[in-house]
């Protein structure tokens, strides 16, 4: 006699999880690798006063570094000029314009730097 409330449960040879870390797909660790932005090897020290009601922030674009290193580049940077800042999506924001010291601090660092924008 069939069940009539039985459904078909259609499933694949490793479900839902990895086989080798047995983690879910998307927290999967060994297929991940980590990719650092591509570029030409420039910095780039723009302002920009987009969507923000006309408060203008600095913001430096080109490092190729991920988001960890990143953010500790920021840190330095935000102590330097004494101002806020953030990371977002591969740009480092700094609150106000501090083009010029952003310049200075970054090709210290080894950077080379370029002004972009007017």
């Amino acid at each position: 006699m069939k069940n009539d409330r039985s459904k078909l449960v259609y499933t694949t040879e490793h479900g839902h999880y990895c086989p080798k870390c047995n983690k879910q797909f998307n927290r999967c660790s060994c297929r991940q690798k980590p990719t650092l932005p591509s570029g030409d090897g420039i910095v780039r020290v723009g302002r920009s006063t987009k969507g923000r009601k006309g408060k203008g922030v600095s913001t430096i674009s080109g490092i190729p570094m991920d988001d960890h290193e990143l953010r500790q580049v920021a840190k330095t940077l935000k102590k330097k000029c004494g101002t806020g800042g953030t990371v977002k999506s591969g740009v480092i924001e700094i609150q106000g314009d501090h083009r010029e010291l952003l310049m200075v601090e970054l090709k210290a660092m080894g950077y080379t730097v370029r002004k972009s924008g007017g």
